[in-house]
């Protein structure tokens, strides 16, 4: 089968792989659709480990069903989550399901930009969700990242009528605006350093679009008489931890949605985090419960994700989407197609 392998950010090549065989318990997924994820383009993190086939945000076709499996057949229509929870560990148990040793370990085979993965028995028991009638397979691949912020907006205590400041509107900044938006929040700031991401952040229901430059906090009051209950991270810029720091409101929370890279520090202004009981939250992947969520979401309208999508591109062309999604400029989602 064909396959985009990953080298570096623009060593993107179209390759002959195996095709996976499968055990009990598997299953063979044909891909139709594949989301180029922001973390795909994260290079201080993918080129340690290259080659690779990466593509995690998929949907596709049930090609193979192993024994055993009884759950699915031949013919349905899946998204299938890279990694799943153990669900007994104390972490899952508590509900922290993003720091289980088993979701940081589980993935399936090889990855979502090529025609066909393996699929796992533990992600074949609690990582693979049918899609509903009339969602489509490009629909189907946001239920991984729009859970990833679903269970953000879950953790922090997401409510209607709190205002939220996303800093960052990439594609995932733009999901937290959109999700925003549907929980009913008293007004959404948006922020980048880009003119095109902030015209789409306010036609995708941003109350107030603001280059990153600008002086937030000022702009923020002068407008909306306060500041901002929620405050996403969705870059970890030392100035956006900054302006987050500036901008949240007395009794507001803080998500750190984005990463810096390991070895990175930033002096927090503890005695201001402290006099102000500032609540700080950090979220990774989607667990179970927060991709059913999101596909729910989706099928129901709540939340409208293919005008987001503003590339689909073939798998011969991968390297080109690799290429707008790095680059960030006047693109969104890309969508890889791998039957085309």
């Amino acid at each position: 089968m064909r396959a985009a392998v990953y080298y570096n950010n623009r060593d993107i090549r179209i390759e002959d792989r195996p095709r996976p065989r499968i055990k009990d318990g598997e299953i063979l997924v044909r891909i139709e659709s594949s989301g180029i994820c922001g973390s795909d383009v994260m290079e201080w993190y993918r080129v340690k480990k290259a080659p690779l086939v990466l593509g995690h945000e998929i949907a596709g076709t049930v090609e193979e069903v192993g024994s055993g499996v009884a759950r699915f057949k031949v013919g349905d229509r899946v998204t299938v989550a890279h990694h799943v929870p153990c669900n007994t560990c104390r972490w899952c148990l508590a509900g922290n399901h993003s720091v289980c040793d088993t979701l940081r370990t589980t993935n399936f085979d090889p990855g979502g930009f090529c025609e066909f993965v393996r699929v796992p028995a533990i992600n074949v028991d609690r990582g693979v969700f049918l899609l509903p009638e009339g969602m489509s397979f490009e629909e189907g691949t946001f239920s991984e990242p729009l859970g990833c912020v679903a269970r953000g907006f879950r953790l922090a205590g997401m409510s209607p009528g709190k205002s939220v400041l996303v800093i960052g509107s990439g594609i995932s900044g733009l999901l937290h605006v959109k999700l925003a938006k549907a929980l009913g929040a008293g007004f959404i700031v948006a922020t980048d350093v880009n003119d095109y991401r902030l015209a789409r952040a306010e036609s995708f229901g941003a109350d107030l679009v603001l280059h990153a430059s600008a002086d937030l906090d000022a702009e923020i009051s002068r407008r909306f008489g306060r500041l901002c209950d929620m405050v996403v991270l969705c870059t970890g810029h030392d100035s956006a931890i900054a302006q987050a720091v500036e901008c949240v409101d007395r009794g507001g929370t803080i998500i750190f949605f984005a990463p810096k890279e390991p070895e990175e520090t930033y002096p927090m202004p503890l005695f201001r985090l402290w006099r102000d009981n500032i609540t700080l939250k950090n979220t990774y992947a989607s667990p179970p419960q927060d991709t059913l969520t999101a596909i729910d979401l989706i099928s129901s309208g709540r939340v409208g994700v293919t005008d987001m999508i503003t590339h689909r591109l073939p798998l011969d062309e991968a390297p080109e989407g690799f290429r707008l999604v790095a680059e960030a400029g006047e693109s969104l989602k890309v969508i890889i197609e791998p039957q085309r």
